[in-house]
């Protein structure tokens, strides 16, 4: 999967930038998610798409967040 892809799973998760957050809790939090969605990864993209449309105002700075935390925890 792609940093994109990934970020996609996490903007998902329930966490938050607020939260104390390890490169393990990251990654487990994705794990977690694509097994929720049966390792789907485009099920968690159309409720990124769902979020983007219903909450504009808040989009671009989680995807940010989801996007560096990636980064950070994958090394990439």
């Amino acid at each position: 999967m792609t940093t994109s892809d990934l970020a996609q799973v996490l903007f998902t998760s329930p966490l938050q930038p607020s939260d104390d957050l390890s490169p393990d809790k990251i990654r487990t939090a994705i794990d977690d998610r694509l097994c929720s969605c049966d390792g789907d990864a485009a099920g968690c993209a159309a409720f990124v798409a769902q979020e983007a449309g219903d909450h504009p105002e808040s989009f671009a700075s989680r995807m940010r967040w989801a996007l560096t935390a990636v980064a950070t925890a994958y090394g990439r």
